[in-house]
């Protein structure tokens, strides 16, 4: 018993060390809170999401269980379709729900501004699309968000049925090297 004790005490510290050798201790995080728009057109020639499964009765089926839809919406720094865009979101959602009232979110943000360009987040997560708030997880990232972990809401603002247009407001929180 006294050895397994030893022998742990001596693979804790020997991580630990080999940990700060390579600085990873001395990392400072940086928390960032942001708050962007999806563009989101769900029809019509310009349609930034199709739905991938069974796409030949026109409507988009939302809360059919085991559908799957590819994106690829703008992201916009303020609310205007004509704000200037900073990302796109690329990705896929899965009805995941039997009764169709979750899908699995699989997006990364793409960014395309100066700030940030070619920096990603990818946020991943179970997301209850009839709830007005859905928060889904930051799990990872690249370039100037490498490391980042956190959340983001979605919120959506407005929907035309005519134009098949949702404005979504994404809130993120993030932390990241």
């Amino acid at each position: 018993m006294a050895i397994k004790l030893y022998l742990f005490l001596f693979l804790a510290f020997f991580t630990f060390s080999k940990a700060d050798d390579l600085g990873l201790l001395k990392l400072k995080l940086k928390e960032i809170q942001m708050t962007v728009y999806f563009q989101d057109y769900s029809g019509g020639p310009n349609a930034t999401v199709v739905e991938i499964t069974d796409p030949s009765h026109g409507l988009l089926s939302f809360t059919k269980f085991g559908a799957i839809f590819c994106t690829d919406d703008p992201i916009t720094e303020g609310f205007e379709e004509s704000s200037a865009q900073i990302a796109r979101a690329q990705g896929i959602y899965v009805t995941s729900a039997l009764d169709g009232s979750n899908t699995h979110v699989l997006i990364s943000i793409v960014f395309i501004n100066d700030k940030y360009k070619g920096s990603t987040l990818e946020i991943q997560g179970t997301s209850a699309q009839f709830e007005r708030v859905r928060e889904v997880a930051v799990v990872g990232g690249t370039g100037k968000f490498r490391l980042a972990r956190g959340y983001a809401t979605f919120e959506t603002l407005s929907y035309d049925h005519a134009s098949h247009y949702a404005l979504i407001q994404c809130n993120l929180t993030v932390v990241h090297l």
